[in-house]
Formats: C-alpha cells, sequence, structure tokens
C-alpha cells in the first residue's frame, strides 16, 4: 500500500530516452510524482533532474539524485522503481529494487531471456512484492476498448493476427539497436510489441517458426514470426529496423475484424468492421501526451488495492512472452555476449 499525500513516487533508474518520455508523461498523473533518480554518476543525475524541471516543473532535490544505482533503490522516498537501462541491465536493477523492498516496473523486454525473468518473478513472489513488465501498449485507452470487445466476442473465433513493428535506423555501431553487448537487434526492442501483441490477443503459442536476415553487427535487421495456436488460430508479426513499416495490426474472426491504424502500438484509432464489410464502430479519441503514464498508473491501481500484479499483464504471461522470443532467437542464432 501507498500511503503518500504525493501518491505514488517514484524513482528512476537510468536517465535515457525512454526514461525521459516516461518522466514527462508521469507529469500528466495527478496522483504520481518522480521521487528521485539514479544514473551511474552524479553528473547523469543532475542532467536528468534539470530536464525533468525544465519539461515538467518537477524538482528533485539534490538528495534524491544519485549516483549509482543501489542508493536510488535505498531512498525512502521511493515506493516504486522504474527500470529503464539497457535491456542487459534490467535483472540486475529489478532484483535491486526488488530486494531493497520496492515495487518494480520493468521497461521492456522485461530482461535478456526467459531464465532471468522467472528468476525476478520468483523472487518478487517469493517476498510478496509488486512487479510489472512496461508494456505500455497494453494499458492504452484503445488496447483496454480491443479488451472488451475480444471478451464480448462479437468478431466470433478469432483466425488470425497481424502486426508488424518496423522503424529505420541509420547503421551505427555505436548506438543501441546495432550493438549486440547492449541486447541489439530488431527483435527485443521492436518486434516485442507485436509478439506481445499476439499474446494479449490468443495467448502462448504452441509451435514459433522464424526466419531472420542480420544487421552488419550481427543482430537481427529484418525478423518474421508465425505463431501457431493448438485451436487453428495464428499470427503472422514482423519486425525491421531497415525500413519505416506501415505499423498497423488486425485481428481478424470469423464474423468481424479489428483494424488498428498506424502506428497501432502508440495512442491511436481503429475500427470494427463486419465480415460483409458494414463500419460496426469506430474509436477515435483524443488522447494527451505520449501514453507512457497509463502503466504506471495501472501500478498504482495494484499498489492502492494490493493485488500482487497486474490482471492486464500477469507476470506468467510475461515469462512466457521472453520464452517466446528465446525460441526466435534460437531459431535465428541470435545469441548475445552475455550468454556465452
Amino acid at each position: 500500500m501507498v500511503d503518500s499525500g504525493e501518491g505514488v513516487r517514484w524513482g528512476i533508474v537510468g536517465t535515457g530516452g525512454i526514461a525521459r518520455a516516461f518522466a514527462k508523461d508521469l507529469a500528466l498523473l495527478p496522483d504520481a510524482v518522480v521521487g528521485a533518480v539514479g544514473s551511474r554518476s552524479s553528473e547523469g543525475a543532475d542532467s536528468f533532474a534539470a530536464f525533468l524541471e525544465e519539461s515538467t516543473g518537477t524538482r528533485v532535490a539534490d538528495a534524491h539524485r544519485h549516483a549509482s544505482y543501489d542508493a536510488l533503490v535505498s531512498d525512502d522516498a521511493v515506493d516504486a522503481v522504474y527500470v529503464a537501462t539497457p535491456h542487459p541491465g534490467h535483472a540486475d536493477a529489478a532484483r535491486l529494487a526488488l530486494e531493497a523492498g520496492k515495487a518494480v516496473l520493468v521497461e521492456k523486454p522485461f530482461t535478456l531471456n526467459a531464465a532471468e525473468a522467472q528468476e525476478l518473478v520468483d523472487l518478487a513472489r517469493s517476498r510478496g512484492q509488486f512487479l510489472m513488465e512496461a508494456m505500455w501498449t497494453r494499458f492504452l485507452p484503445h488496447m483496454g476498448r480491443v479488451r472488451e470487445i475480444l471478451a464480448s466476442g462479437s468478431l466470433g473465433d478469432v483466425v488470425t493476427v497481424t502486426a508488424d513493428h518496423g522503424q529505420w535506423f541509420e547503421e551505427d555501431a555505436s548506438h543501441r539497436l546495432f550493438a549486440p553487448e547492449l541486447g541489439g537487434g530488431a527483435l527485443l526492442d521492436l518486434g516485442i510489441y507485436p509478439v506481445s501483441f499476439a499474446s494479449f490477443v490468443l495467448g502462448t503459442p504452441s509451435r514459433v517458426t522464424a526466419r531472420s536476415s542480420e544487421a552488419f553487427t550481427g543482430v537481427d535487421a529484418n525478423t518474421s514470426i508465425l505463431l501457431e495456436h493448438a485451436g487453428g488460430a495464428s499470427a503472422l508479426v514482423s519486425t525491421t529496423l531497415s525500413a519505416a513499416t506501415a505499423n498497423v495490426a488486425a485481428v481478424n474472426g470469423t464474423e468481424a475484424r479489428i483494424e488498428i491504424d498506424r502506428t497501432w502500438y502508440t495512442p491511436t484509432s481503429f475500427r470494427v468492421t463486419s465480415r460483409d464489410g458494414e463500419v460496426l464502430e469506430r474509436y477515435d479519441q483524443p488522447h494527451e501526451g505520449h501514453g507512457l503514464r497509463h502503466q504506471a498508473a495501472e501500478v498504482g491501481r495494484c499498489l492502492a488495492s494490493g493485488a500482487p500484479e497486474s490482471e492486464l499483464l500477469p507476470l506468467d504471461e510475461t515469462v512466457a512472452i521472453m520464452r517466446t522470443l528465446d525460441e526466435v532467437r534460437s531459431q535465428i542464432g541470435l545469441v548475445y555476449p552475455q550468454e556465452r
């Protein structure tokens, strides 16, 4: 339970782009505040604090600007920790926070692999502490409506799911998406979105088939995945860091389909169309901000109610998604230096 008059006081581990986007969007929540920041240097912490004050008006006191992650997770001004380090640092930082008694939100991908993910889940459950993957798409308003439509059965039997996530990045060996030592490649950074979406709709696949091509550094540049399910449904998902793709998604049922517009994993619009082509519903609601705050709101809701984990993204599903990604990496031969 959180009893601070400020609501949930967040400590942010890591000061990169996603941490800044999260902190900026967090300012739109009335019951959440950044209480502390942690970097690997005092300069990094001060720079992040300066950005936060300039962009949102939130001031982090000098005493809560930390030059180490250990100091951040030990700060009494922190109720929940958001882990926003590069992928290989997720498991260690989350473990530190859990052992310090904090609730933890871990940026996707949750960890590098399923073994690390299961270790964190086991630790959180053994200590009775809250833990969740920061797959922010799962908590967006339009996905909430998609969830309701799926639960209603109005689509009939879902037959196929399609989704892609492609962005163009200039070839640069120093960029984290091309760096093997940082868990680079399209799959873990971009491909996890459509894989998670397929899990959201269809659950865990019974068979995974993947094909890929390499970037110049050896990480995956383009990966396509077929996810087959015991009931006969399937998902076809793809990801690339070599092209700006349509970035749309669809859920196709025997009675109707949902078509989610560009960019499907961000706050956007969709329509439900019958088998005969009639538009049954249009969803196009205004949205303020980036959308990252909705996952923080879910953490706050769970902490206030005493829920051990989120029912919208259960920990067992997060581990299952990591197992799917492990299987894809096994098939395409993507092994990171830390795993050798």
